[in-house]
């Protein structure tokens, strides 16, 4: 099938088809749908996994929550536990995907990988916007790559969320470390929410490659070398980490590290990039290696799931805290969303 796109405006969702047919009219079949800038995308397997069409057809949506009370404590490392099960576990939580906003190397088109570059003034903004999107969205939790335009997204869009919670980036380097980045205020504590980095959710390694233009890199070695190196599922580019291995340390931290947290009832934020995150939407949609080749992620938009029942069930892309989106919230994401805004009055 050929690829489909989303449009998100005032609450509904259009369709668009490119290929045999153009500009078509809404269409609720089970194509495949790219991800584009301010733009976003469900494959089949979204629908696979306990959600019908309705749910990407029919777009009656109410605001979404803001940040819960509980939060974990970040005296201790939440990747150890607390040694307790005192905090109620919710029957849903919500998953917020986020990749991070333009970097330096991004606008001057470069391979970048693995290497550590901020964000433009263009990516500052984006992070900012993406956090005025899931401003009424709850957050317990935030994992981000151990890279800075990740780290910056995460923090910049807090920014912007109503619970007026303050992220916490978890230092466990060492013992000491730790030791020295205690709270000892249970009031702050409550303020507060535990970030946890992980070079696991970082880019796809480049190899040789990191550094180089793109387009120059095409007239070099053929655009279609390039293309393989960038879009197949399993061949490296020299010396560097092919979808599918990107896949296995991603996908292994996500369910080692960030899916225990579902469980437990906490709501988590997630930002990566563009390569971890579409290893971690494979795994979630139950996509083949065709169909997450061709899935494209734009710099920060953000994208909700919710687990509930075992099932990871894709909500779509907020559009704003003030509109009604273009998704179908949960009834109790809503409840606590009103909650949130008798909060804030």
């Amino acid at each position: 099938m050929a690829p489909a796109i989303f449009h998100q405006a005032m609450g509904t969702m259009l369709v668009r088809r490119f290929g045999n047919v153009s500009d078509s009219q809404y269409d609720s079949g089970s194509a495949s749908v790219r991800l584009i800038s301010n733009g976003f995308g469900v494959y089949p397997g979204s629908l696979r996994n306990g959600s019908s069409s309705s749910d990407w057809c029919t777009l009656h949506a109410i605001q979404v929550s803001g940040c819960r009370s509980s939060v974990v404590d970040p005296i201790v490392n939440p990747l150890q536990g607390t040694g307790n099960n005192s905090q109620s576990k919710s029957d849903e939580t919500a998953l917020t995907l986020l990749r991070h906003g333009e970097s330096m190397w991004n606008v001057k088109n470069l391979f970048t990988g693995c290497i550590d570059v901020p964000l433009t003034e263009k990516g500052v903004e984006e992070a900012i916007e993406a956090g005025r999107r899931i401003s009424n969205i709850p957050v317990d939790m935030i994992f981000t790559s151990a890279l800075i335009r990740s780290q910056m997204t995460a923090m910049l869009a807090m920014t912007q969320h109503h619970c007026r919670k303050v992220p916490i980036i978890m230092h466990n380097e060492s013992e000491e470390a730790n030791r020295r980045s205690l709270i000892y205020s249970d009031e702050t504590k409550k303020q507060s929410i535990p970030v946890v980095t992980a070079w696991q959710l970082n880019e796809r390694m480049y190899g040789e490659l990191q550094g180089y233009n793109k387009q120059k890199t095409a007239e070099k070695y053929g655009k279609e070398q390039v293309h393989k190196w960038r879009r197949s599922y399993d061949t490296s580019p020299p010396n560097g980490e092919s979808l599918e291995v990107c896949s296995r340390r991603a996908v292994a931290y996500f369910e080692e590290q960030i899916k225990p947290q579902l469980l437990s009832g906490k709501h988590v934020l997630v930002t990566a990039h563009a390569n971890s995150l579409r290893s971690i939407i494979m795994y979630l949609d139950n996509l083949t290696s065709q169909e997450v080749i061709s899935l494209e992620l734009s710099t920060g938009i953000p994208m909700l799931y919710i687990y509930k029942e075992g099932k990871f069930i894709r909500r779509g892309s907020p559009i704003g805290p003030t509109e009604a989106g273009v998704y179908a919230y949960s009834r109790s994401l809503a409840l606590y969303r009103k909650q949130l805004d008798e909060m804030l009055q």
